[in-house]
């Protein structure tokens, strides 16, 4: 052994620390790190280019429905996912940069990622440290539309790849607008329009900095920071970091510093959380959906269920032309008039009581006020919107509608006019009809020989019976239609004089609306605008076409002036403001309504029988829940007509919303607006005999011996009868103006009933009683 070896052995293992030092050499350590990091960056493009920019996360974009009054108050918004997708032009730019400032003050110079941001939390990832911040705002936008919150290498890995190329391919502002929109807030809200609703009760578009730095300094810790909720602790966080974004955007120059200094913290509100589509509420926001519905289907040219199905996707902000002082008044002229009079646990018919309205502009077909019933979720049924019930005699002024359009006469061949003379006795055949129908008036009341204005002030069944089948009642359905009922599936028979077809009382605010509107056709629309995806969605025209001339719809306008100063409708009488309308009653008492307008303003009232549990008729026949059933005897009274109940709700409404007085502007020559009819005498006993006024189209006739109760015709007896002097073509006297019955005996009213005329006893096209249901 030589010396060296002796050296080597003494210090003991000199031959494996040579091997070491031989196996790591720098250039080998070298090598080795070389190697390592062109093996990453081969990784890095394999995964560049096997990585694609995948289709976004639903979830992520998934919107409400969001429905506001016309004041833009938020009536309620609808969808599992409290978003509403803003455009960036819609958010202020001061209020973009705060989010810039707390995120990612690079964001508009680098490429979409942070290297060293990422490399940290990788490792992070790695030694089970937890998530770590620092990614860039396009980093959180990929994460959150085509990611998830996953924390493993391998999901950000994918992070880094696709950041930078959504950074290629879309521009800034795209980016932080997909940022800002898809972020979670807190308190629910998705998106930076739903966070300004939550936090500060305004829309995106009105915030101010102070309050763009608060919601970009929540996205830090929402729960942690929700102002409201926070604790001492969490509000100094949130405080601060409110400063930091503050800080930031006066570094990058995008805040004067003598603006910041003037700007206080702004507390936002406490959570206001909506307790449901409870009352109104619900019977709004249904009938703005619905409409909604049928607009998309029509626009988008899909079925209804298909454009059901893109509604309920999300995104629509619907904003309703519900004007929130008339709604609110409606609701509480319903309350005076009716509800707060009716007492269940003393009047088991009280609890099957139930109204209906709807309240139209004439000039442009928007429903400025709904009420649907008691409220959601107590009835569901929408009674404004609701068409199973009888329209009872509001449908009379379609047949004279039909009459002066069509140019009509009666079956002698005399000009149907408001002065037309017709018999008014009670179970009249009427004549010119292939089917037999002879309709009682209310109470059996005869009137004799009566004009068409004073017929219609009365509301006496027997004339407008007579007058279906003189203008033919083809032609009065069709212009019922036009005028915007749905009388497809109804048959063209006289009992459809008495109004025994279904409608709304929003179709009948539609088809008053349009005699207002001097004959062109107001469609009521509860929707005032929509928009999607931020563009407008087109609506239909509430106003059509004229579907009836000038000249008749002014002329039945002023005719329906007379049944309010003059007839039923008295109970909505007004010394300045001049007012058109129709009461109606259906059979059995199951329903009664009033119509009435002003030159600005159509509300129809409707009061309905529902039955509130199953039960038996006194004649024992039974009826379900639900089953339509009389309303007689209603807080106390007796029939319940159009011109009570109805009638006072409507004018308890309409006198407390309506402007200055405005008169009509009409043009006719006929009606009570243009002649108007002498204040009747009060007396004990109705006077339903109308004397003619020398412009009568019926000649004078001898005056029959008041004592003698007049004939009643014989429809079958053969050739012309001596007495034939009338407008209907059927026997009429000319009353004697001494005699008030002048053509049967007359019955007293009702106390408090104002329906004197005919709204009663309606039968089936073949004579038969009807039941009262419309059909």
């Amino acid at each position: 052994m030589g010396r060296a070896d002796e050296r080597r052995g003494r210090r003991g293992g000199g031959a494996p620390r040579g091997r070491v030092r031989r196996l790591f050499t720098w250039k080998k350590l070298l090598g080795t790190v070389l190697g390592l990091c062109l093996l990453g960056i081969a990784g890095f493009v394999g995964l560049y280019l096997y990585v694609d920019v995948p289709e976004g996360n639903p979830d992520a974009t998934q919107q409400a429905n969001v429905y506001k009054l016309a004041d833009g108050t938020v009536l309620a918004r609808t969808g599992q996912r409290n978003r509403e997708i803003v455009s960036l032009d819609r958010v202020p730019k001061a209020v973009q940069h705060t989010f810039v400032a707390a995120e990612n003050k690079s964001f508009y110079k680098d490429r979409g990622v942070d290297l060293k941001g990422t490399a940290r939390g990788l490792l992070n990832t790695v030694t089970g440290k937890g998530k770590q911040g620092g990614s860039t705002i396009t980093q959180q936008y990929v994460k959150n539309y085509y990611l998830n919150a996953d924390q493993t290498v391998s999901r950000k890995l994918k992070e880094l790849v696709i950041s930078l190329k959504v950074d290629q391919k879309y521009s800034k502002d795209d980016i932080l607008a997909g940022y800002i929109n898809t972020s979670y807030y807190g308190r629910g809200a998705y998106g930076i329009q739903a966070a300004a609703q939550a936090y500060y009760g305004i829309d995106a578009d009105q915030l101010n900095v102070a309050q763009g730095a608060y919601l970009a300094a929540l996205l830090q810790a929402p729960s942690q920071y929700d102002w409201s909720v926070a604790t001492p602790h969490g509000k100094t966080l949130v405080k601060n970091r409110w400063n930091y974004v503050l800080d930031n955007m006066v570094g990058q120059h995008w805040l004067g510093a003598t603006e910041r200094a003037k700007l206080a913290f702004p507390v936002p509100h406490g959570e206001q959380r909506d307790a449901g589509l409870t009352g109104q509420k619900g019977y709004l926001q249904k009938e703005a959906e619905n409409e909604l519905i049928r607009t998309v289907a029509k626009n988008d040219d899909l079925s209804l269920d298909d454009a059901k199905a893109k509604v309920d996707a999300g995104g629509y902000t619907v904003t309703l032309g519900i004007d929130p002082k008339k709604q609110a008044r409606l609701e509480k002229s319903v309350k005076n008039e009716l509800t707060s009079k009716l007492d269940p646990r003393r009047r088991s018919v009280d609890a099957n009581v139930q109204a209906g309205a709807a309240s139209v502009d004439p000039k442009n077909g928007r429903v400025l006020a709904l009420y649907g019933g008691a409220g959601w979720p107590e009835h569901y049924t929408d009674n404004a919107t609701r068409r199973d019930y009888q329209v009872a005699s509001t449908f009379k002024p379609l047949i004279l509608t039909a009459a002066l359009e069509n140019k009509a006469k009666t079956q002698d061949g005399t000009p149907i006019t408001a002065s037309t003379i017709y018999d008014g006795t009670s179970e009249r055949p009427v004549k010119g009809s292939d089917v037999a129908f002879d309709p009682p008036n209310e109470d059996g009341v005869d009137y004799g020989p009566i004009s068409v204005q004073t017929a219609m002030n009365k509301s006496v069944n027997s004339v407008f019976a007579q007058m279906g089948v003189d203008v033919g009642m083809d032609e009065v359905m069709k212009t019922a239609g036009r005028l915007g009922l749905d009388v497809e599936h109804e048959e063209a028979v006289p009992a459809q004089t008495l109004g025994s077809m279904g409608a709304s009382p929003l179709q009948m605010a539609g088809v008053y609306a349009t005699l207002d509107h001097h004959g062109r056709k107001v469609t009521p629309q509860i929707l005032k605008s929509v928009t999607y995806g931020g563009a407008d969605v087109k609506l239909p025209s509430a106003i059509g076409d004229q579907v009836v001339s000038r000249q008749t719809a002014d002329s039945v306008t002023s005719v329906l002036t007379g049944v309010v100063d003059d007839g039923t409708g008295s109970a909505v009488r007004d010394r300045t403001q001049p007012v058109a309308g129709k009461t109606g009653t259906s059979d059995d008492n199951k329903s009664a309504w009033f119509t009435g307008f002003t030159p600005d303003l159509v509300t129809s009232v409707g009061v309905f029988g529902e039955a509130a549990k199953a039960g038996t008729t006194a004649d024992g026949t039974k009826y379900a829940k639900g089953a339509q059933v009389s309303v007689r005897g209603a807080a106390g009274g007796g029939r319940v007509n159009g011109g009570g109940f109805p009638a006072q709700i409507w004018a308890d409404y309409t006198f407390a919303v309506i402007g200055a007085p405005e008169k009509f502007d009409l043009d006719t020559d006929m009606g009570a607006a243009t002649t108007p009819s002498t204040a009747p005498t009060p007396s004990d006993t109705p006077t339903p005999s109308d004397t003619p006024s020398p412009s009568t189209t019926a000649p004078e006739s001898p005056s029959p011996d008041p004592t003698t109760e007049s004939p009643t015709p014989d429809p079958t007896t053969p050739g012309p009868d001596p007495t034939d002097t009338g407008g209907s073509g059927l026997p009429t006297l000319t009353p004697d103006p001494g005699d008030p019955g002048s053509g049967g005996p007359s019955l007293p009213p009702l106390p408090g009933q104002g329906d004197g005329g005919g709204e009663q006893g309606g039968q089936d096209g073949h004579g038969r009683p009807q039941d009262g249901n419309g059909v």
